[in-house]
């Protein structure tokens, strides 16, 4: 039942009509890929984009569910190898022929790229070795147990180790050190369309930073073949000119049309489709001593107090901010992840209680509440600021004054990781579709050495949690994988480690004749895109 509610509400606002004659493709998106190197930057404008051109040996489906690709099957041997199955008869655009060694030498150059701001080495970080199982299979051993390697290969796109100039023969060595590499092409070097080069339904033609991407449909490709032979894709950063270049018939798509504009849009006789998203809006809080920012507590950290945290989860009014802020395109959460995605325990949604949490902070010691600042980016996620505004003014009403210090991301973002803030709003998007993402990064004990809590700027820690989600990290078995993350997350979320507010909706808006699948992890792919039959 939760997963049929779950698909309905994901392809909730979808509707088809008319018929797209043109073979040619233009989409206008919010934000620009930052390079066309696919192992460049962590980042889902480059992903969502470089997957028309680049497969990985898995896929994942607008559910996020690890599908074959370039691999047609996939077993663990034993807790620390897993054989990939390759797919024959697979060609590079190039005209090579997709073999072992192209894995070989993809999973090799990521230690090797230059200056990422956010590294690919996060998959391969404990892979130990990769080598050819006969003629169409790879071996891939890791340092420890690693349930989730099918996953993380989904988002390593295989390169043509002949367009990037290598040996005949690559052999693996971990941390960098493989052995035929030839002269490894860096970042800028994939503008150029005979370094980029995939097994993908489309080639790149050319690239112009800050203004377009074309690509062209790859007639040699093993999949279904794409509706488009030409593929335009323009970043238009701001709301109203995307939404005017959509009016105008400049582009064929958008994605990302603001929520005020909707109507407008629907009226104008375009097609919008939304999905429930895996983004989790959340409030973070400072669980790391005292905090002198926050006023009226003689310099204590009331943020320490679980009946405090409590307090703050239940004076929010998730229902108003859903309707009245994001008009409707959003779902109150009570967890880290939308039921029934992997990990998940179908919690309720806190109540929203002001009575109950004006005495909670009486029991706290705190009867005339305090003051406090909560920082958000204003540009980041979909209303953000006004979200962090609402929040504001329903804890004014238990007596926590609150002052919302909003401003760009880049600016946010760098504040946050300083632990500027002594409470902050933020979103989370899993990768990986699955609980271990947010339970890693949102709220796993900051070790900068063993990588857990690389985003927990509240520094919110509990070893027992720890040490359920790093048995969990460690368990082949799905079924006693997902019972542990159930219980990990529950352990957080019990304790008010962090607070979830909603899940985002996310829009596309495209003229009449075109259909997309929405997808859970906000891309847009435009190999997806279909002319109506």
């Amino acid at each position: 039942m939760i997963l049929r509610a779950f698909l309905a509400c994901l392809v909730a606002g979808t509707a088809l009509s008319g018929a797209a004659q043109a073979a040619d493709l233009s989409i206008g998106l919010k934000s620009e890929a930052t390079s066309m190197d696919p192992q460049f930057h962590q980042l889902s404008t480059n992903m969502q984009v470089l997957l028309n051109i680049f497969e990985g040996l898995t896929n994942q489906d607008p559910l996020q569910k690890i599908t074959p690709a370039l691999a047609t099957k996939w077993e663990a041997i034993d807790d620390t190898t897993w054989r990939f199955t390759l797919r024959d008869g697979v060609k590079f655009q190039n005209g090579s022929i997709f073999s072992a060694r192209d894995v070989i030498y993809t999973y090799c150059r990521v230690p090797l790229v230059a200056n990422s701001p956010s590294s690919y080495t996060i998959y391969t970080g404990t892979i130990t070795d990769v080598t050819a199982d006969g003629a169409n299979a790879v071996l891939i051993k890791t340092a420890g147990a690693n349930p989730l390697l099918p996953t993380d290969v989904a988002n390593l796109p295989i390169l043509s180790a002949d367009a990037a100039g290598a040996e005949k023969t690559v052999t693996y060595k971990p941390g960098g050190g493989c052995e035929g590499m030839g002269k490894v092409p860096q970042s800028t070097d994939f503008n150029s369309p005979t370094v980029t080069v995939g097994t993908g339904p489309y080639k790149l033609e050319s690239f112009v930073r800050g203004s377009q991407m074309v690509m062209t449909r790859y007639d040699g490709y093993w999949g279904p073949k794409p509706d488009w032979d030409k593929v335009t894709l323009r970043p238009i950063t701001s709301d109203g000119p995307r939404v005017a270049a959509l009016l105008s018939g400049d582009v064929d798509m958008i994605e990302s049309p603001p929520i005020q504009d909707l109507k407008r849009i629907k009226n104008a006789g375009y097609n919008v489709v939304d999905a429930l998203s895996n983004r989790i809006i959340y409030l973070a809080m400072d669980q790391d001593g005292d905090a002198p920012s926050i006023t009226g507590t003689d310099g204590k950290n009331p943020l320490l107090d679980k009946k405090v945290r409590e307090a703050i989860s239940l004076a929010i009014n998730r229902g108003a901010i859903v309707e009245r802020i994001m008009g409707g395109y959003a779902k109150a959460a009570g967890e880290l992840l939308p039921p029934p995605m992997f990990g998940t325990n179908g919690r309720a949604v806190d109540k929203y209680d002001p009575e109950k949490a004006k005495q909670l902070l009486t029991e706290a010691g705190y009867p005339k509440g305090f003051g406090i600042t909560l920082g958000t980016p204003n540009d980041r996620y979909i209303n953000d600021a006004q979200v962090a505004q609402a929040v504001a003014q329903m804890l004014a009403r238990i007596g926590i004054t609150t002052k919302v210090d909003a401003q760009t991301a880049s600016q946010f973002f760098s504040r946050r990781n300083k632990l500027d803030f002594p409470m902050y709003l933020a979103g989370w998007s899993a990768s990986s579709g699955e609980m271990s993402s947010p339970l890693k990064s949102l709220v796993a004990t900051y070790n900068k050495e063993e990588g857990t809590g690389p985003t927990n700027a509240g520094r919110y820690s509990n070893p027992a949690m720890d040490k359920l989600l790093k048995t969990a990290m460690t368990t082949i078995d799905d079924a006693k994988r997902e019972a542990l993350l159930r219980d990990a997350e529950k352990m957080v979320l019990d304790d008010y480690g962090i607070i979830p507010l909603h899940y985002e909706q996310t829009v596309w808006a495209m003229k009449k004749g075109l259909s997309y699948a929405p997808r859970v992890d906000q891309y847009t792919i435009a190999a997806y895109v279909h002319a109506q039959k």
